[in-house]
C-alpha cells in the first residue's frame, strides 16, 4: 500500500466515523443493534480493509489497518468489534489459508458487504481451551456433516458465512479441522444474545449446527489443521482488539479534556483541580504507551507476513500481539474508569461517552484471549516451553 492509498483509506475511515456517530449514539441509548453500520461501511468501502486488492479489498498493511481500527475504536468497542469479526478473524483466515476458489467466492462479496463474515471457535464449555470443543464433523459423500454449538460469536446472528471448527466424529484422528460454513445451510440456526453488560449496538449470537451440510470444498486448509489456523487467526484478532482499545483511550482523553474545561466547581473549571489533572496525565500516559506497543506489534505482523516461513518472526509477532492486547485492554479499562470519575455523576450515565466506554471495553479483557491466558503465554515465552503452565 503506497502513501496515497494509505492516506485515502484513513480519510475514508474518519469520514465514516463522523457520519456513523449520531446513529451509534441513538442506537446505544435505545439499546439496539446499529443497522446502519454495514451500510455506512459499504459507502466508504471499508468492508475489506486488510484484504488484498486482487480480491476486492483495500490492501492495508498491519500498521495502517491498526491505525484505522484505532480511529474506529473511538466510536465504541461495539463498532470496532464488528470489523474485527468481519475482517480480522473472518476474512483473514480465508485470504491466508483459503484456496483460490474459496478466496474468489467469499472475499470480493465480503468486501462489497454482500457476505458478512464471523469466526466460530468458542463453545459454552470451551473458551480459553478450544481443544475442549465438542463440535464434530463426518464425511458423507461430497460434503461434511457438522454438529455442535458455538457461543458468544461476534456477528454470529448477521453473518452469511462463518469460519468454524470441529473434531472428526469418529475420533480416529483427534485433530480439529476448519470449515467455511454458509449460514443459510439446512440445520444451521442462530440466536442473538442480548443479555450483555455492554456493546448493545453490536451483534453477538450463538448458533447450533444439526446435521448441517458443508460442501467438501469448504474445508479451510488441510484436514487436521484447524487448531493451527485458529491460533494464527487469533494473532490478527488480538492485534485488532489492541488497536481498538487505543481508540477508546483516545476518545476518553478527548472527552475528559473538553468536559473538565467546561465544568465549573468551587468557582473554577475542574481542569484546574490537581486531582483531575492526575486523571488526565494518567490517561495520556496510557495512550502514549498503548500506541507505542500497538504500532510495534503491527510492525512485527508486517515483517512476519512478508516472510511467512520465518518461524522467529512469526513467534515475535505472536508474542507482541499478546502483549499489546493484554496491555491495551487493561489500559483502556483504566482510562474509561478515570474518565467516568472525572465526569462525576454524569459519568455514571450512558448519555455520556465515558460511561459507554466503561461498559463496553471490559469485554476486551476476556475475548480473543483472557488476561490470564495471555499472561501465561507471555511468561512461557520468557521461561521456555518446558515451563508452560498447561499443555
Amino acid at each position: 500500500m503506497n502513501a496515497a492509498d494509505r492516506e485515502k483509506l484513513l480519510a475514508d475511515v474518519d469520514a465514516f466515523c463522523e457520519e456513523l456517530r449520531p446513529y451509534e449514539e441513538l442506537c446505544y441509548l435505545e439499546h439496539r443493534y446499529n443497522d446502519q453500520l454495514i451500510e455506512q461501511a459499504r459507502k466508504y468501502d471499508l468492508l475489506g480493509m486488510p484484504v488484498p486488492v486482487e480480491y476486492g479489498g483495500r490492501g492495508a498493511d498491519a500498521v495502517t489497518y491498526a491505525r484505522a481500527l484505532a480511529r474506529i475504536g473511538r466510536e465504541g468497542t461495539g463498532v470496532r468489534t464488528f470489523f474485527s469479526g468481519h475482517s480480522s478473524i473472518g476474512q483473514y483466515p480465508i485470504f491466508t489459508w483459503g484456496t483460490e476458489e474459496q478466496k474468489n467466492r467469499y472475499l470480493p462479496a465480503s468486501c462489497r458487504g454482500e457476505k458478512i463474515l464471523a469466526f466460530g471457535l468458542t463453545e459454552p464449555d470451551a473458551g480459553s481451551n478450544p481443544l475442549e470443543m465438542t463440535s464434530t464433523y463426518e464425511k458423507r459423500g461430497d460434503r461434511y456433516i457438522l454438529n455442535g454449538v458455538k457461543y458468544l460469536i461476534s456477528n454470529g446472528g448477521i453473518a452469511h458465512a462463518i469460519v468454524g471448527f470441529a473434531y472428526p466424529k469418529d475420533g480416529a484422528a483427534k485433530r480439529i479441522s476448519a470449515f467455511i460454513i454458509d449460514t443459510g445451510a439446512p440445520g444451521f440456526a442462530s440466536e442473538d444474545l442480548t443479555a450483555k453488560m455492554g456493546m448493545p449496538t453490536a451483534n453477538t449470537a450463538m448458533f447450533e449446527m444439526t446435521d448441517c451440510p458443508v460442501p467438501a470444498e469448504n474445508m479451510l486448509g488441510a484436514e487436521g489443521e484447524g487448531f493451527r489456523i485458529a491460533m494464527g487467526t487469533l494473532v490478527s484478532g488480538r492485534l485488532s482488539v489492541a488497536a481498538g482499545c487505543l481508540g477508546v483511550i483516545e476518545d476518553c482523553l478527548a472527552e475528559v479534556i473538553h468536559y473538565t474545561k467546561e465544568r465549573i466547581q468551587h468557582g473554577k473549571p475542574i481542569a484546574k483541580h490537581q486531582l483531575i489533572q492526575e486523571h488526565i496525565a494518567a490517561i495520556e500516559m496510557a495512550r502514549l504507551a498503548t500506541e507505542a506497543l500497538v504500532l510495534r506489534a503491527a510492525e512485527a505482523k508486517n515483517r512476519s507476513s512478508a516472510h511467512p516461513a520465518d518461524s522467529q518472526l512469526k513467534a515475535e509477532a505472536e508474542l507482541l500481539a499478546a502483549q499489546a492486547k493484554l496491555f491495551a485492554a487493561n489500559a483502556a479499562w483504566e482510562a474509561a474508569d478515570r474518565a467516568v470519575q472525572a465526569f462525576g455523576g454524569r459519568g455514571w450515565s450512558t448519555l455520556y461517552r465515558p460511561g459507554r466506554h466503561l461498559q463496553d471495553v471490559r469485554v476486551c479483557r476476556i475475548y480473543e484471549g483472557t488476561d490470564e491466558i495471555l499472561k501465561l503465554k507471555i511468561a512461557a515465552a520468557l521461561l521456555g516451553k518446558e515451563y508452560q503452565a498447561y499443555r
